[in-house]
């Protein structure tokens, strides 16, 4: 069973930095190819993707975080992070950690919700300005 638990939020002024860490456990052969992802939702919006990468290393961005996050993983520990600098207080929300088996990795709709099958508890980001 695959299971994906979120951490690393908590509260920062504008301008600052914190790191998301999700650590992934249960995954099969069926995930030897896969994309991952971080999510947010803020209070009365839509969850929105974040930032993708998959089993090939190629990684994906929303406008609004591009130059300012970074998607890494290590695979030896299973860990997808997210490195956020320079947050914003439009960054405010609940960060959750997602990811799916795909052959074409993330190739094809990286940021997309409904193309995800596993999703984490979440992890709440606050700046304040």
């Amino acid at each position: 069973q695959v299971q994906l638990v979120e951490s690393g939020g908590g509260s920062v002024e504008s301008g600052g930095s914190l790191r998301l860490s999700c650590a992934a456990s249960g995954f099969t052969s069926t995930y030897s190819r896969y994309c991952m992802g971080w999510f947010r939702q803020a209070p009365g919006k839509e969850r929105e993707g974040v930032a993708a990468v998959d089993s090939d290393g190629r990684t994906s961005y929303t406008g609004s975080v591009k130059g300012r996050f970074t998607i890494s993983q290590d695979n030896a520990k299973r860990t997808l992070y997210l490195q956020m600098n320079s947050l914003k207080p439009e960054d405010t929300a609940m960060y959750y950690c997602a990811a799916r088996p795909d052959w074409w990795g993330c190739v094809y709709d990286p940021l997309a919700q409904n193309r995800y099958n596993h999703w984490g508890q979440g992890t709440q980001v606050t700046v304040s300005s």
